[in-house]
């Protein structure tokens, strides 16, 4: 399995870019993407990029990872800050789960 880390282009050139996540800088191919402009936003798989997002699609991708990397520990403090839309209520399936409730 493959988990995509989302990194901010910090120095672009032609078909690889400098690009930096938890303050590490790594080198990625971004021929898939096309060539992008300082700033933008990332997902990597593998060292190479595979889809542009934007800065709050990377920030919900960035504390996701970091609950995974907590759960992993064994620790559960803290996860409610990373998830606050989720934080504090009863979890709901999405409309397309909820109709097989009512129907069986």
């Amino acid at each position: 399995m493959c988990i995509g880390v989302p990194m901010k282009v910090i120095r672009p050139g032609s078909g690889y870019a400098v690009c930096e996540a938890a303050g590490e800088s790594r080198e990625i191919d971004m021929r898939l993407v096309g060539d992008q402009p300082e700033g933008t936003w990332v997902l990597v798989f593998l060292d190479a990029a595979r889809e542009v997002v934007t800065s709050e699609q990377a920030s919900l991708i960035g504390n996701a990872l970091d609950a995974l990397r907590l759960a992993l520990a064994g620790s559960t403090e803290g996860i409610d800050e990373l998830f606050p839309d989720l934080a504090g209520r009863e979890p709901e399936l999405p409309p397309h789960l909820q109709i097989h409730l009512t129907s069986s």
